[in-house]
């Protein structure tokens, strides 16, 4: 996984956290307001484009992670 060596424990963390912080990002205007008060209001247009594909990808690197840690046991 692009030349980093992450233990299941770690990997699972990092999927669950990711996708919550995400998740967060996604479903309330918490970003949006954020963004607009550093002035980086241009960039709320493009909030979709990199969020719902990143929630995705981290809800598949936690299943990922899951399934690994049933296949070690």
């Amino acid at each position: 996984m692009f030349g980093l060596k992450l233990d299941n424990e770690k990997l699972l963390r990092l999927g669950i956290v990711g996708s919550a912080i995400v998740a967060i990002c996604c479903f309330t205007p918490l970003l949006v307001g954020l963004l607009a008060a550093l002035g980086l209001s241009a960039a709320i247009g493009y909030l979709d484009v990199v969020l719902f594909p990143a929630l995705a990808i981290l809800l598949a690197l936690t299943g990922y992670a899951i399934w690994r840690r049933k296949r070690a046991q």
